[in-house]
């Protein structure tokens, strides 16, 4: 069984070195970079189950080089490293294309939850155990399993937190969501930060969805959001 790659980008030496020693012990391979544009030529030649990056970076800061790397893969997961508390510069990296942030410091164990959240939902497996699903709806033809959401022509790929966003949205269509019933269902938890981020990806689905006036994610006040399809009459 091959192992989960993992690009780790850190340029503090000895936490990078402690990280990746942790890593490893849990049977990670760990390819290490100490700067963004060393990292850049990695990713773009070879592939990783993930990408780990610190903001601060000499080079090439995190948020450029997850940028960077959008434009050529938007389905390898990012989790950002900072010792930026201030939610402004956390949900500045997830509209970037960022998936998710550890602050530090930050418990090995806490690293390793966020690691196997991601590669849980990437193992081309959606929650119904059924693989290469399709579900259609209005004129989108949505892969879970890929990913990828195509509406005529264009092809759009999405991240994996996007797609899993995306698929729970479809599950429950036309059915109110609370925010903490989703958080719980995509991220985990429905912690303050987890809440904002979600904003965030709903954001980033409408602009997708956006082509199609008879889809539409709707925001219920206090409470949470409806995805709404016009005349759906739905296929799988």
């Amino acid at each position: 069984m091959n192992k989960i790659k993992i690009l780790y980008v850190e340029d503090d030496l000895t936490l990078s070195f402690v990280t990746r020693d942790n890593l490893e012990m849990r049977g990670y391979s760990v390819d290490f970079s100490e700067d963004g544009i060393t990292a850049l030529e990695k990713i773009s030649s070879q592939p990783y189950d993930i990408c780990i990056l610190d903001v601060m970076l000499p080079k090439m800061d995190g948020f450029t080089l997850a940028r960077r790397i959008r434009k050529f893969n938007e389905a390898i997961p990012i989790i950002f490293l900072t010792a930026r508390s201030t939610s402004e510069d956390k949900i500045y990296g997830l509209q970037l294309g960022g998936d998710d942030y550890i602050t530090k410091p930050f418990s090995i164990e806490e690293l390793v939850l966020k690691i196997e959240i991601f590669l849980k939902r990437s193992k081309i497996e959606p929650r119904n155990g059924v693989k290469n699903k399709i579900i259609q709806f209005s004129n989108f033809s949505f892969s879970p399993a890929n990913h990828r959401l195509s509406v005529g022509e264009t092809i759009q790929d999405l991240t994996h937190r996007e797609a899993a966003l995306l698929e729970f949205l479809l599950e429950n269509r036309e059915k109110v969501l609370r925010r903490e019933e989703i958080l719980n269902a995509v991220w985990g938890n429905d912690h303050f930060f987890s809440s904002r981020s979600m904003d965030v990806f709903v954001s980033r689905l409408r602009k997708m969805l956006r082509s199609d006036p008879a889809v539409r994610i709707e925001s219920i006040h206090n409470v949470g959001y409806r995805l709404v399809v016009a005349d759906d009459s739905e296929s799988a």
